[in-house]
């Protein structure tokens, strides 16, 4: 059985220098995310709140928490003084919310644009038009306390291998044309997060440096 040591080592190995590496340590205990620390590892994602903000607590404060699920509003403030990167901004409201949190605590939280490149319609995310009006908005204009760092997406969950690289190919595009039109001097605007255990060498192939690793790492739930 690998060790979840053994498997990091494994995976940096394989892995170009250009990837980040967030481990998915959702629903898993303490043990194995300073196991993971143990070994190296720093950045951690997590989809609920409450159970990001208990492990930050508890374990050592060089931490990197990445917010990788579907994020409510109402939610923002409990992890608004110590999260490191938003994955899954999907609208104005929310990206005002985190403005705000962040404001009152004097910090800027950066975030990632999350796109529905997927067939499926139960995940989350922006289209480019809405994404472009929110980028075009006044409201955006006046945030100061939030930094747009790239985009996100998920691909659909299949075994077909092309329609993967055509969804996942679609958000390197998406990335380039928002660069080109709104971010062209910003060099913050540099991460295309995509990429999880079942697909991250399809998604390194088609430009992504981040990718979200849960059962590569930890196992199976």
């Amino acid at each position: 059985m690998n060790s979840i040591s053994n498997k990091l080592e494994n995976l940096r190995k394989k892995l170009p220098e250009h990837v980040t590496l967030v481990a998915v340590s959702k629903t898993k205990p303490i043990s194995a995310i300073q196991e993971a620390y143990d070994a190296g590892q720093r950045i951690f994602g997590e989809n609920r709140v409450q159970e990001m903000c208990d492990k930050h607590e508890a374990l050592p404060k060089d931490i990197e928490w990445h917010m990788i699920g579907h994020l409510q509003s109402n939610k923002v403030k409990y992890m608004a003084s110590f999260v490191s990167l938003v994955h899954g901004v999907d609208s104005l409201k929310l990206l005002h919310e985190i403005n705000q949190q962040a404001a009152k605590h004097n910090r800027v939280i950066d975030c990632l644009l999350q796109f529905h490149i997927a067939s499926e319609s139960t995940k989350f995310g922006l289209s480019e038009s809405e994404a472009q009006a929110l980028l075009k908005s006044s409201d955006y204009a006046q945030m100061q306390n939030i930094r747009v760092r790239g985009v996100m997406g998920m691909a659909t969950f299949t075994e077909d291998d092309d329609l993967i690289l055509k969804e996942l190919g679609s958000l390197k595009s998406i990335s380039d044309r928002l660069k080109a039109e709104f971010f062209k001097d910003e060099d913050s605007f540099d991460i295309i997060s995509m990429g999880m255990s079942g697909d991250y060498g399809l998604a390194i192939q088609q430009g992504s440096n981040m990718i979200r690793l849960g059962s590569s790492i930890f196992g199976k739930r």
